[in-house]
């Protein structure tokens, strides 16, 4: 790994084309099929029937939208890949799934039961992402919920070959502390924070709640 923030091109641009060229790998390599089991069980307790979520940085559909979908929920993914994208409109297709950069796509205020962001504020610029949470503060109904993973520990860097897929992976994190504060300054109570482990290392998973009304 290198700490070159910059990896001699736009940062967003690695990770898009990172998440293009490796979408099945990143598949077989987390298990995609199976993970969040525990997470997405929760999740479904939570929610009223029909919830309208958002699943910011959805990659390939699988699992969240599909298990949310399949639950009943009305699920809006978003994601940078256009070929993740795509492979999520072809797994499930009665999500709707938009490609776009989560720091520029608007959606109106309260427009969701619950948001799910797991493993992709790590990739956003760290100037981006207190506001980024903020909008997803103003996009939660009452009692809606949060749930992210974020950075355990400061870090902005790059992998030149990621996943032994031949191409960089680009990434931006605060350390958890941090990450806390902007979650909670955006409007949201943390109601949990755990670490999620991780090869050698591993990522906090916050969940909160926003409880009241917000300006």
């Amino acid at each position: 790994m290198t700490s070159d923030h910059e990896a001699g091109s736009d940062p967003k641009a690695v990770v898009r084309r990172g998440y293009d060229a490796v979408a099945a790998r990143y598949d077989a390599a987390y298990g995609s099929e199976t993970k969040y089991a525990a997470l997405l069980d929760e999740l479904c307790r939570l929610l009223p029937p029909g919830a309208a979520v958002l699943d910011l940085g959805c990659g390939g559909g699988v699992p969240v939208a599909r298990t949310l979908a399949a639950a009943g929920h009305r699920v809006t993914g978003v994601d940078l890949s256009e070929v993740q994208v795509r492979r999520a409109r072809e797994r499930v297709p009665q999500a709707e799934f938009l490609r776009a950069d989560a720091a520029d796509v608007a959606f109106a205020r309260e427009s969701f039961d619950a948001v799910v962001c797991l493993y992709m504020l790590i990739h956003v610029p760290l100037t981006e992402q207190p506001e980024l949470l903020r909008r997803v503060g103003r996009w939660l109904r009452p009692g809606g919920v949060l749930f992210a993973t974020a950075g355990q520990r400061a870090w902005t860097g790059v992998e030149e070959d990621w996943l032994g897929g031949g191409v960089p992976m680009w990434w931006s994190q605060p350390d958890a502390a941090v990450s806390r504060g902007w979650i909670e300054a955006a409007g949201l109570v943390v109601e949990r924070e755990e670490f999620v482990p991780e090869g050698a290392g591993g990522h906090p998973l916050f969940r909160a709640r926003r409880t009241a009304a917000r300006p």
